[in-house]
């Protein structure tokens, strides 16, 4: 598959080629997606929650009021979970939300995601993601003239610091180096921008795999 490379200014600077193994599969399949997506939303959980049980809730554990002649319900301690204050019954617990899913259909779940926004003809590639200043205003310009309003752009092995503040002040407009490409992203932007950079780098990473594997 060959895509043009183009700048900032929406002209065109040449040609690239992508790997149809990964960016040409022609059945993209949902159910990879969706698992791959639930296990990365799973391990951004904190799992921080935690309520009181009965024995840590700061309250008397003197008994109410005696067992007998009151006419009322018999009752022991102020902690029971049916009085307000009282301790839950079967409280929650700090837990790790994350769950395991095997490399190999991660791999496949980039491959697939990527290959998604091939087809749908949602990715650009752009010779260079950097600004001389870190100015919104000018950026808002160049993406403008690009037709984007909702991408996630892979700029290369570091992100260009002028380029990162200035798309900070815009909405649904992400930014994120090589290493930080990941399904999630990729599905909930509408538009994926790739530097030749980074798309050197997402052959080399599949390649790599690929050897190890042999």
């Amino acid at each position: 598959m060959k895509l043009d490379i183009q700048t900032l200014d929406a002209k065109k600077a040449g040609s690239i080629d992508l790997d149809d193994a990964v960016f040409g599969i022609t059945e993209v399949r949902a159910d990879i997606l969706q698992r791959m997506v639930k296990y990365q939303l799973a391990k951004r959980r904190a799992g921080t929650h935690k309520t009181l049980s009965r024995g840590e809730v700061n309250v008397t554990h003197a008994k109410m009021y005696k067992q007998k002649g009151t006419g009322q319900a018999r009752h022991g301690s102020h902690n029971a979970p049916i009085f307000v204050g009282g301790g839950h019954a079967h409280n929650r617990l700090p837990r790790d939300y994350g769950h395991a899913l095997p490399k190999k259909v991660r791999a496949m779940a980039l491959k697939h995601a990527l290959s998604a926004k091939a087809k749908a003809g949602d990715i650009i590639v752009l010779d260079a993601v950097a600004l001389k200043e870190a100015k919104t205003s000018a950026l808002a310009k160049h993406l403008a003239a690009l037709k984007l309003d909702n991408a996630l752009f892979i700029a290369g092995a570091e992100v260009d610091q002028n380029f990162a503040r200035a798309a900070g002040n815009l909405r649904n407009i992400d930014v994120l180096p090589n290493a930080g490409l990941n399904v999630y992203d990729i599905l909930r932007r509408n538009k994926l921008v790739l530097t030749p950079d980074a798309v050197a780098a997402i052959h080399a990473r599949f390649q790599k795999a690929e050897g190890a594997a042999a």
